[in-house]
């Protein structure tokens, strides 16, 4: 079982990613948060669909809303009652499926 990262763990994370990404990510209630926006729902629908077949693969899926042109993700790991390095990883996928996103 993956463990929850501890609190200075998490933030260099947070850093690392942050550093690499268009937009923050923040910690929210104990998740992992960003907000995407696409162009229109079709690229926002495309994004998803991409990190929906990585997510299945990996058993590793997120919470999120759409709503026509945005995309609102939260990441956590329940079974390790915190965010984890699984949850670093999947962030890091879905940043680069939207700077690659088709047009």
């Amino acid at each position: 079982m993956t463990k929850a990262l501890e609190p200075n763990d998490l933030e260099l994370r947070l850093r690392e990613l942050n550093a690499a990404a268009a937009q923050p990510w923040k910690i929210e209630d104990g998740k992992l948060c960003r907000n995407f926006r696409f162009s229109d729902f079709a690229e926002a629908f495309g994004f998803m669909t991409r990190i929906a077949i990585y997510a299945d693969k990996a058993d590793h899926h997120p919470e999120w809303q759409n709503v026509y042109n945005r995309v609102s993700v939260q990441l956590v790991t329940h079974d390790a009652g915190g965010i984890t390095d699984r949850d670093f990883a999947l962030a890091r996928r879905m940043e680069n499926a939207a700077v690659h996103r088709s047009n």
